[in-house]
């Protein structure tokens, strides 16, 4: 079975956003970038059901601008066999829309026939959790979100999902769509040796017009602004003053 990982080229989640001084978005002159977290974990899994003979082949794939092929090559270090960079974008502020990036990977998917693929719940850049989904609308398969677990038993995904009221286990079947949650795995290092190795393995490059995509943006960003800073705390005295605070000040009790 061969397996189709979508990973992304975000900030990297140590580095402290800034927003442009113009408000047009955030400033990324100079600002570390690396694989999306989610989108490591599925890396990992995939690369873990190859270990365990599962999997045949692991495929990566990004969408954006050319400098993704430092984050596939680390995809490919980590264990993945080849990789394909849809360049969609020229400019690095340029992020391709969910619905155009869903679009694009169903054409990958169709060409590449996978049995399974999974990615990443959503890119911490912008949070959007709608690729994965938007994905299996458009193949017509079936999806299972936010997993902590994957069991492939036969034609079927056992898959434990994390939700509201805590953990949910289904079984969907084959082909399907997973996206992976925190808690499904640690991502290993890349190894020196894989490193290289990785340097050696096939990575294609391709464009939306090779599958037919539209990725024009259908969405415009208005400003952007950082998050307001927190208000000082204040300290009680006693439990009575802080039922009090809570009640006739916060007003959530």
């Amino acid at each position: 079975m061969k397996v189709l990982v979508p990973v992304k080229r975000v900030i990297d989640y140590n580095v402290k956003v800034r927003v442009k001084a113009d408000g047009t978005g955030v400033d990324l002159a100079n600002v570390k970038m690396s694989m999306n977290p989610f989108d490591e974990i599925a890396v990992e899994e995939a690369i873990r059901l190859k270990e365990k003979g599962v999997a045949t082949e692991v495929v990566v794939v990004s969408i954006g601008v050319k400098q993704a092929q430092e984050t596939l090559r680390n995809a490919l270090a980590m264990g993945a066999d080849r990789a394909i960079l849809i360049e969609a974008a020229d400019n690095v502020h340029t992020d391709i829309e969910p619905l155009a990036v869903a679009k694009l990977l169903a054409a990958v998917v169709r060409e590449e026939e996978p049995g399974l693929v999974i990615c990443g719940k959503q890119a911490i850049d912008n949070d959007m959790n709608a690729t994965g989904q938007m994905l299996s609308a458009l193949l017509g398969w079936s999806q299972a979100t936010f997993a902590s677990k994957i069991d492939i038993e036969g034609d079927h995904a056992r898959v434990t999902r994390e939700v509201d009221g805590g953990l949910q286990t289904i079984s969907v079947k084959l082909p399907t769509i997973v996206s992976a949650d925190l808690r499904l795995n640690e991502p290993r290092y890349a190894s020196l040796p894989n490193i290289m190795k990785a340097k050696a393995k096939p990575l294609a490059m391709k464009t939306p017009s090779d599958y037919g995509v539209d990725t024009s943006p259908r969405l415009s960003v208005v400003k952007t602004v950082e998050p307001a800073g927190r208000k000082a705390g204040v300290r009680v005295g006693s439990v009575d003053e802080l039922i009090a605070k809570l009640k006739d000040e916060a007003g959530v009790i």
